[in-house]
């Protein structure tokens, strides 16, 4: 096993068999029953699993397929088994690994912007080390954005089934529950989305996004100003307020991003705080850390109970 840097360890194969096993370091504490559960409600069929407390995908790395497993592994470190990722891959692997389980994050700097406010305190003690996760890549993160536009998870996540079988390749290693990778954005840019079960504006607006993205890859790059991302997403057609805060906060990396017109966002807080709670009023003391916080409040709510997240 060799050192690589204080963030992440690796251990290789043998040559040839492109099989290698990262452990990834973040601050404690970090919240995995959180991210799985998130992750679990999610999952795409013949793109991801997640079994027995492990996470599995597809995704394609220098244009070779390939495949990560992802288990937490105590000692404040996730393990990453990677399945076909080329050697020069890897540094842009770990970098969107760190990215997408939120492995930055610093859990103190977070707490403190947020337990002023007694519900936010209240909710860091029960999910101490709570996450962000974060897309896999902007188009991905885009499609999932639209497909779950006023509909539940579930329903979004049998329309982005449908979507992978129709427009993605068929996965070129042998994984159990993994069949497909995700189409590219050049492929969804022309597809045609009729016959998937979804409005016929929403079907547009898939075509209106993978066309932005590629005529504009860093469209939902990170470090952006979140009121100059809202502003030029918002010039999309079919894309409002709620789609732009989301994306803002799930690939753009926004941490202050909040969709306030998130049906479960007001759902979970009227729980919590009663019927009269408003949530633009109450999101002001929780602000420069609105998206920790919205997870927080998605969070608190049952697996049945996840709408438009």
């Amino acid at each position: 096993m060799a050192k690589l840097s204080s963030l992440h360890r690796l251990r290789r194969s043998l040559p040839g068999a492109r099989h290698e096993t990262l452990w990834l370091r973040y601050r404690a504490p970090y919240h995995w029953p959180s991210m799985l559960a998130f992750l679990a409600a999610r999952c795409i069929p013949g793109i991801e699993t997640c079994v027995d407390g492990s996470y599995s995908r597809s995704l394609v790395v220098a244009g070779r397929h390939a495949v990560v497993h992802v288990t937490p592994s105590g000692n404040q470190h996730l393990r990453i088994c990677l399945e076909g990722v080329p050697a020069q891959a890897l540094p842009g692997v770990i970098a969107r690994l760190r990215r997408v389980f939120d492995l930055d994050a610093n859990p103190a700097c977070i707490n403190a912007g947020l337990s002023g406010d007694p519900l936010m305190a209240r909710l860091l003690q029960q999910r101490p080390g709570l996450r962000l996760p974060q897309g896999w890549d902007a188009c991905e993160q885009a499609m999932r954005t639209v497909l779950g536009q006023q509909i539940s998870v579930a329903g979004a996540m049998t329309l982005a089934g449908r979507l992978v079988q129709r427009h993605g390749q068929a996965l070129r290693l042998a994984v159990p529950g993994l069949s497909h990778v995700f189409p590219t954005p050049t492929v969804l840019a022309a597809a045609q989305f009729d016959n998937l079960g979804m409005p016929r504006a929403r079907a547009a607006t898939l075509g209106t996004l993978a066309n932005a993205l590629l005529a504009e890859p860093g469209l939902l790059r990170r470090g952006q100003t979140l009121d100059a991302l809202l502003s030029r997403l918002c010039q999309l057609k079919g894309i409002g307020p709620w789609s732009a805060h989301y994306l803002a906060l799930r690939q753009a990396g926004a941490a202050d991003a909040l969709p306030l017109g998130d049906v479960a966002l007001v759902q979970a807080l009227r729980r919590l705080e009663g019927e009269q709670a408003q949530l633009a009023e109450r999101a002001l003391a929780w602000r420069p850390w609105r998206a920790y916080a919205a997870q927080h409040l998605w969070a608190s709510l049952g697996p049945d109970e996840t709408v438009r997240r």
